[in-house]
């Protein structure tokens, strides 16, 4: 598996997944039924990095992206999304994608990675964990998950 930056050419290839996952309405607090439009620029507007994960093939199978978390003196932390195309879910990619933004985050000079808004039923939960990542809180019955109901949103760091 390749790990890159993405390219503007990348976004038609990270749609498919992105749109499926969004749309599922379990792990992320976009609206479902963002546009394609409004999408890319919440995963992909300055300053974000975004990366791709490519298979053997060439395909896109993953992406995730890196940005600072909060502006001004807090700026050291970043933040970070990820996303693997759930026909290619199981292999690995996600702690490839996680580890490689976590190593450019830290060239990057962030001193800590934050998530804002981890739903507790999403089963990456185990992987931030498994990455030093701890729960600092869990905002309660916060997301109305469609098969659990509500469901609270943790709020993860982990230091780099």
């Amino acid at each position: 598996m390749l790990i890159r930056e993405a390219t503007a050419d990348d976004w038609p290839r990270i749609w498919p997944f992105w749109h499926r996952i969004v749309a599922a309405g379990e792990t992320y607090t976009w609206d479902p039924d963002t546009p394609e439009d409004i999408a890319r620029g919440l995963w992909t507007a300055p300053p974000k990095r975004v990366y791709v994960a490519e298979d053997g093939t060439g395909a896109v199978v993953g992406s995730a992206y890196v940005t600072p978390n909060y502006g001004g003196p807090a700026a050291g932390i970043a933040n970070a999304g990820f996303m693997v195309d759930p026909e290619h879910g199981g292999r690995g990619i996600g702690r490839a994608l996680a580890e490689h933004v976590l190593a450019a985050a830290k060239a990057g000079g962030y001193r800590g990675m934050v998530f804002n808004a981890v739903v507790e039923t999403n089963p990456a939960v185990a992987l931030w964990t498994s990455l030093g990542f701890t729960v600092l809180g869990t905002v309660p019955d916060a997301f109305e998950h469609p098969r659990h109901g509500r469901v609270g949103l943790h709020v993860m760091y982990r230091a780099l």
